[in-house]
């Protein structure tokens, strides 16, 4: 099948299907593929606290599946699939995938980031039996049981709170000497009784024999290994952009897509939102608004106003 369409938006997560709604409402013939369920980096979310809007905590899934159901009733379409291959001439952008090929004269990628691994020795080895990079997902597998949550960052702390639901035998392991999450984040994983934190310590191993038995750990940048058991491994150290189907001369040295204020590479009709992008704050409610501005500078290009106020 071979479709031709005003705007394609690879990627729904909360960028992406702010795009498609915005790209809906101006009428615009707009496509938004994903390869996953709709919500990106949103479904690992424990507990959404912070989106305006929203007094009570909700899971991300639960933001998510309103987000789609949003989007889907404002007329955008949602196709499920992967993307093959993405080429870029002339005319536009044409993109591969196993439901057809589709071409567009403006491409916004909101594809977001994929968890970093530690690249430490068990970790591949151990996947899916013990060592998880999604908390919501696999948490419930280990109630009771002793967890370890690797990272000092949002993520992982967001992640421990959860887990400690779960749990009262968490251990936070993070490599600084003070954790750096939000200050309200932080104090939290600092008062609650069933998370012990354990920093200065930089994991070296994750090892086992049929499932995790534990994680050793180097201490104040030593040599010295140190035995910390545990029978989950959940690992949350960042993220890598999912930018590989531009070109290199499109982003930077860490792989972000490169763009302006007006979510705008330097190539005509090419735009980016959300954490693939070289975004100074990744959160949800920022990547909603890049969303939306990407979305309506693809609209001023495709009208030839791509220089006008926005």
């Amino acid at each position: 099948m071979q479709s031709e369409r005003d705007l394609i938006i690879i990627g729904a997560g909360t960028a992406g299907l702010s795009a498609a709604q915005y790209a809906a409402e101006a009428g615009l013939d707009a496509l938004l593929i994903e390869e996953m369920a709709p919500g990106g980096q949103a479904l690992i979310i424990s507990r959404l606290i912070n989106f305006p809007g929203f007094p009570e905590a909700l899971s991300g899934i639960d933001f998510s599946m309103r987000l789609e159901r949003q989007t889907r009733k404002l007329g955008a379409e949602i196709l499920n699939t992967n993307v093959h291959s993405l080429s870029i001439d002339q005319d536009g952008y044409r993109i591969q995938t196993p439901k057809g090929d589709f071409s567009s004269r403006s491409l916004i990628m909101a594809t977001g980031a994929q968890q970093k691994r530690l690249g430490i020795p068990g970790e591949e080895e151990f996947a899916g039996r013990g060592v998880s990079y999604c908390a919501t997902c696999d948490g419930p597998f280990f109630k009771n049981k002793r967890i370890l949550v690797i990272g000092g960052g949002d993520s992982a702390c967001d992640e421990a709170l959860f887990l400690a639901g779960i749990s009262d035998k968490v251990r936070l392991i993070h490599r600084g000497g003070e954790l750096k999450a939000r200050r309200s984040l932080r104090l939290e994983v600092e008062k609650n009784p069933h998370i012990e934190i354990l920093p200065n310590r930089e994991a070296a191993e994750i090892f086992g024999e049929k499932k995790v038995k534990g994680i050793r750990v180097r201490s104040d940048g030593t040599e010295t290994l140190e035995e910390v058991p545990g029978d989950g491994v959940f690992i949350f150290i960042g993220s890598t952009p999912r930018s590989e189907l531009i070109p290199a001369e499109y982003r930077d040295e860490k792989g972000h897509i490169i763009t302006d204020e007006r979510m705008a590479t330097a190539r005509p009709g090419l735009f980016a939102a959300g954490e693939v992008r070289n975004t100074p704050f990744k959160q949800m409610v920022v990547a909603a608004g890049e969303g939306v501005l990407a979305a309506r500078s693809a609209e001023l290009f495709l009208a030839g106003n791509g220089q006008h106020e926005l």
